[in-house]
């Protein structure tokens, strides 16, 4: 899992000069404390990530003797909630909203649209019957 946040960050800087989108972002570069809780658990995930999916092997590997496996299991009850990658939420990195999420561009629906009718997207063309 690559988890870049400096590119979204800089993407939704350049595009909040597109008109019909009203965001909030004075105090920092995320639209409500709903994504900045999801930042943080992505982060969270992608620095666990490795000695997680460890600890997580030896947890289900029948072969093992049942003392590792249970000490395994306690080792991977003390990081935190947030570092589960269970917990992200797919978010919209423009508004922030949670349904409709469009997976390529983790965008919603209606900001992709928006964004693909005005040729801001690249590899996006719309679809036109004759």
């Amino acid at each position: 899992m690559n988890l870049n946040i400096s590119n979204a960050a800089k993407y939704i800087w350049k595009t909040q000069t597109i008109p019909g989108f009203g965001f909030q972002q004075v105090r920092n570069k995320w639209a409500n404390w709903l994504m900045i809780r999801d930042v943080k658990r992505r982060r969270m995930s992608a620095e666990n990530f490795l000695e997680r999916s460890r600890i997580n092997a030896l947890r289900k590997n029948d072969v093992l003797p049942i003392e590792i496996r249970e000490l395994a299991d306690k080792e991977i009850n003390k990081f935190e909630l947030n570092a589960t990658p269970m917990r992200i939420n797919n978010r919209c990195v423009i508004t922030s909203r949670p349904r409709g999420i469009v997976k390529e561009w983790r965008m919603s629906r209606i900001v992709w649209r928006h964004l693909a009718d005005y040729n801001k997207l690249s590899g996006v063309q719309r679809a036109m019957w004759g």
